[in-house]
C-alpha cells in the first residue's frame, strides 16, 4: 500500500479545506470500501480526511414531511431509524440485504453512495480498465460478465453500481447534499451517477473536492408501502444479480401512485420510469406488471453470458409488485 498522510476533520468546511488543491486526498468514512481498494492499489490517495466525527450523523424530519439523513449516520443507524422503517420500508430492507452486521456498523451514507464497482476487472490492477485506466478496454465485454450491466452500458465500460441503499432512494427520488470550497448544492439522485458512454472513469456529478453531507428524502405517501428484493447467489453477504425497490398505491384495483427502481442491471440505479408510465392508471394485476416490465427491459444490451437478468428482473417485477397490490386489498 503507498504511504499515506491521516487527518481527522471537525467541521465541514474544515474538511473541504483539507482536500482543497489535494487532487489526491479522499475523504474517509467507514472506509469499508475505499480502504479494500487502497490495499490492492485501486485507489491510492496521498492524503485521508476522516470524515466520520462531522455533525453529520442524524435523521431529522424535514418542514414539508420529508426526511434528511446526515452523510455519516451508519448504515445500522439508518436501517434501525423507526421514521425510515415506517415512511421508506424499502430502504429500511435494502440497508439490511447489504453487507454484513459488522460492515453496517461502520458503511456510512455518504459513503454508500460513492462505493465503487465490485467488478473483478476493475479491482486487478494488472488487468485493463476504462473506468479504473481510461482508454485501456473493457475485458469484461468479451470474458467474465455473468453479473454485469444488461441496460445502460456501452461498448467501453458493462460494470454495475454495487449498492442495495441506492436503489431505494432513487426510487424515492432523493436529493444528495455537498458542500464545496464555494459553498453547499444539491442534486437530485438521478442526475447523480453520470451516464457512462465514452467516460466510465467519471462516475458522479459531484465537483471536485466535493463532500457529501446528506441526502433527502421528499415526502411520498407511497413510499409506506413499499419493498426491496434482493436475489444474490448466496444468502448472506453477497452483491445482487438483480433487485427491485417497488412502492404502491391501489385504489379501487387501479395503480394511483408506484415507485420502481433496479439494482445490479446498470452503471447506476436504474429508476425505471417507463414502467411506472404503463403502471400509472392502469389495473394492479400481473397482465399488467409483466406489460410495464417488458417495456421497460426493451432496452436491455444483454450479453452471451448474462441475458438472465432480463428475465430475473421481469419476474421480479411482476412478483413484488403484485404482492404489494395483495397487501392493499387487506
Amino acid at each position: 500500500m503507498r504511504e499515506f498522510g491521516y487527518q481527522r476533520a471537525y467541521d465541514v468546511s474544515g474538511a473541504v479545506a483539507l482536500l482543497e488543491g489535494e487532487g489526491e486526498a479522499r475523504f474517509l468514512g467507514g472506509g469499508t470500501n475505499l480502504v479494500d481498494l487502497m490495499k490492492t492499489g485501486v485507489e491510492r490517495p496521498a492524503l485521508l480526511v476522516d470524515v466520520r466525527e462531522l455533525p453529520l450523523n442524524r435523521v431529522e424530519p424535514t418542514e414539508d414531511g420529508g426526511l434528511r439523513i446526515g452523510a455519516t449516520v451508519t448504515n445500522s443507524d439508518l436501517a434501525a431509524h423507526p421514521e425510515v422503517r415506517r415512511r421508506y420500508p424499502a430502504l429500511a430492507q435494502a440497508v439490511l440485504a447489504g453487507a454484513s452486521g459488522q460492515l453496517r456498523n461502520m458503511a456510512t451514507v455518504g459513503g454508500n453512495l460513492l462505493q465503487r464497482t465490485r467488478c473483478g476487472y476493475f479491482a486487478d490492477v494488472t488487468a485493463p480498465c476504462n473506468k479504473r485506466s481510461p482508454g485501456s478496454g473493457c475485458p469484461a465485454i468479451e470474458g467474465e460478465h455473468h453479473n454485469h450491466a444488461v441496460l445502460g452500458a456501452s461498448d467501453h465500460c458493462v460494470a454495475t453500481h454495487p449498492s442495495d441503499m441506492g436503489v431505494a432512494l432513487a426510487a424515492f427520488d432523493a436529493t444528495v447534499s455537498y458542500e464545496t470550497a464555494d459553498g453547499p448544492g444539491e442534486v437530485p439522485l438521478a442526475d447523480f451517477y453520470l451516464p457512462v458512454g465514452e467516460t466510465p472513469h467519471l462516475e458522479t456529478a459531484l465537483p471536485p473536492g466535493a463532500l457529501i453531507t446528506g441526502v433527502t428524502l421528499p415526502p411520498a405517501p407511497v413510499a409506506a408501502h413499499s419493498r426491496y428484493r434482493k436475489v444474490r447467489e448466496r444468502a448472506s453477504y453477497a452483491f445482487a444479480i438483480g433487485s427491485i425497490a417497488a412502492a404502491l398505491d391501489v385504489r379501487d384495483g387501479v395503480v394511483h401512485d408506484v415507485r420502481l427502481a433496479f439494482g445490479a442491471v446498470a452503471s447506476r440505479p436504474w429508476r425505471a420510469r417507463a414502467a411506472e408510465g404503463v403502471l400509472l392508471g392502469a389495473s394492479a394485476d400481473a397482465e399488467t406488471f409483466a406489460a410495464a416490465a417488458e417495456l421497460e427491459l426493451a432496452a436491455a444490451r444483454p450479453l452471451p453470458h448474462n441475458g438472465y437478468k432480463v428475465t430475473l428482473m421481469r419476474n421480479l417485477v411482476v412478483a413484488v409488485l403484485s404482492e404489494l397490490a395483495e397487501e392493499a386489498t387487506r
